[in-house]
């Protein structure tokens, strides 16, 4: 008999640890070859880490939310096979782990696997399934334990979820009632949740925020993007507001450089950037993140949309790369319908600024001689206020509201 050590993997250049955020096996489970047995987080992207072979897991470094060093091993599976040298496995980022084969002293049958489909899981067992089907299973309202699997060791799959609700299966709705509630729960913070709290922490105890707010006549860029929607071609993406604001990024940052820049605060050091690269703040099911529209300078109003589009469902997904979540110069936070009047946005560390987009809504506005209703939007921006003084601040945002008041100058080059 022979013991696989898988190692944690890779996950990154300069990355030392990663946190584990999902098992999908626990010991005596039988597992056969390229079954997902882990999933790790490192800087906001998740990789799944299958077994190299077949056989019984026999240990399991940690639990949720425990952070496990890179190379440090992580499952031991017990084999039928004699020891012989392993080589690593690869993925198309980097080396998701590395495998070691010894002899072990006390030898043991492995486990039989079956390939029929698995009944569905008791209540209180965890069903196995990627991070991408337990979304779609939360977006369409179904009890994974409800459904019964179809992948290797009862694995649900994608198809398994629609098949169940192809069924007309629906679960069930607990009946409202007036009587007293005393359960509590605790909930452990891990994986994304845990990674958010972290960079607020760190940004809000290592960076004095300044935040300046000022209302922005929207009314002349809303008619040209209802406009520009009713003549697209075919293929393009309907236009929001984000793009057009990310074009007055661009053209506003030309004029005061030192507002798309990265302090090293352990340093010292500024680091102003010619390449602008707008991370967009995205609501995911798990949680905050922030894709990344890279070289928004050399981007258009369409190619803005399409890119903020692309990254946003990755996002969303769960889909999205390392370098698709990091390498931002200054960020766009924006709830959208729910923005409300005002915002306190929180600088993504080391940026020094993010603009914060608030609710677009009609308001009389007296323009000399009467009230007239006008699609009125404020800016809640902050700054770092160790690198950009109050005045710089409104100089930069004053730059955008006449940008997007005038939206024309949008698109006047020079």
């Amino acid at each position: 008999m022979g013991e696989f050590i898988i190692k944690m993997p890779d996950v990154g250049e300069g990355v030392a640890e990663a946190e584990l955020v999902e098992w999908h096996v626990k010991p005596g489970d039988p597992v056969r070859e390229d079954m997902v047995i882990a999933a790790v987080m490192t800087d906001k992207a998740t990789v799944e880490i299958p077994s190299p072979v077949e056989g019984t897991v026999i240990w399991l470094a940690g639990e949720i939310g425990d952070r496990i060093a890179v190379k440090a091993p992580l499952v031991r599976i017990e084999t039928a096979g004699g020891a012989s040298e392993a080589q690593p496995m690869q993925t198309s980022q980097a080396p998701v782990a590395e495998v070691v084969k010894a002899e072990i002293a006390k030898p043991a049958p492995a486990a039989p696997v079956s390939t029929a489909p698995a009944a569905a899981a008791p209540p209180t067992e965890k069903p196995l399934a990627a991070p991408s089907v337990r979304l779609f299973a939360r977006e369409s309202g179904v009890d994974l334990r409800q459904v019964q699997g179809s992948g290797p060791a009862g694995r649900i799959l994608r198809e398994d979820i629609e098949q169940f609700l192809a069924q007309g299966t629906a679960p069930t709705t607990a009946k409202n009632g007036l009587a007293r509630k005393t359960a509590t729960e605790e909930i452990k913070l891990t994986g994304l949740r845990r990674r958010i709290a972290e960079k607020m922490v760190l940004s809000t105890s290592r960076i004095p925020h300044i935040t300046y707010v000022e209302e922005v006549d929207m009314t002349a860029l809303e008619e040209l993007r209802a406009t520009m929607n009713s003549d697209r071609r075919p293929g393009h993406p309907k236009l929001t507001v984000l793009p057009f604001l990310m074009r007055a990024l661009v053209k506003a940052i030309a004029g005061q450089p030192e507002v798309n820049a990265t302090f090293d605060d352990d340093a010292g050091i500024i680091t102003r950037h010619s390449a602008v690269h707008i991370g967009i703040a995205t609501q995911t099911p798990a949680g905050l993140t922030v894709p990344v529209v890279r070289h928004a300078e050399a981007r258009g109003i369409w190619d803005c949309a399409a890119e903020i589009g692309r990254l946003a469902e990755a996002a969303r997904s769960g889909t999205a790369t390392r370098d698709e979540l990091s390498g931002s110069t200054i960020t766009i936070s924006s709830l959208g319908a729910l923005g409300g009047i005002v915002s306190t946005p929180v600088i993504n560390h080391p940026e020094v600024a993010i603009i914060g987009v608030n609710k677009i809504a009609t308001r009389p506005v007296w323009d000399g001689t009467q009230f007239v209703p006008r699609k009125m939007m404020n800016l809640s921006s902050s700054f770092d206020h160790r690198i950009i003084d109050g005045w710089d601040a409104a100089t930069f945002v004053q730059r955008i509201r006449t940008l997007l008041e005038t939206p024309a100058l949008i698109f006047i080059e020079g």
